[in-house]
């Protein structure tokens, strides 16, 4: 087996880089924000929810939230799987909204199926292209950790014949 398998940690440091960008051609908003990448946070762990502004000029302002982690489970590999085999394999940021409208970045997942659960509950969920790096972490625990299930025909159920017809 790859020596880089065997030891592959199930845990990976992330920040999230959110955009707040003007709007001139809504007239119910000004301004709207999105997720514009997951990155690898290689610097030293930083307490959750540390946010600096990165960029500004007018009409756009960028902030690094650090002091994420992704963290890879055993029972989420088939949503892991379908992920990186979809023709855009996503990072999902979940968020919730402060007083003041603003996302704060809070669970970031690599799941389809646990990014789901969380819009359901009206979290507010941003999509972001993966990065390489985390595309091959990921990948490498599909690998190590997941087997598809056979798909197995069903058996027909005889429905014609029966003697309880009209019971």
């Amino acid at each position: 087996m790859d020596p880089l398998l065997t030891h592959l940690p199930s845990r990976f440091p992330v920040a999230v880089l959110m955009e707040r960008s003007s709007l001139t051609n809504n007239r119910w908003i000004d301004h709207q924000w999105k997720a514009v990448a997951v990155t690898v946070d290689s610097a030293q762990p930083a307490p959750a929810d540390l946010r600096q502004v990165v960029y500004r000029e007018p009409g756009v302002l960028r902030e690094i939230h650090r002091g994420f982690e992704i963290v890879l489970k055993n029972d989420e590999c088939e949503s892991y799987y379908h992920n990186l085999l979809s023709p855009e394999p996503r990072c999902y940021v979940i968020a919730t909204l402060d007083d003041a409208g603003v996302p704060l970045p809070r669970i970031v997942t690599l799941s389809f199926d646990e990014a789901h659960a969380y819009m359901e509950c009206e979290s507010e969920l941003f999509a972001v292209a993966v990065a390489p790096e985390l595309y091959r972490w990921t990948e490498a625990f599909v690998l190590t950790n997941y087997v598809p299930e056979k798909r197995r025909k069903r058996e027909r159920t005889e429905w014609t014949g029966g003697s309880d017809r009209g019971a």
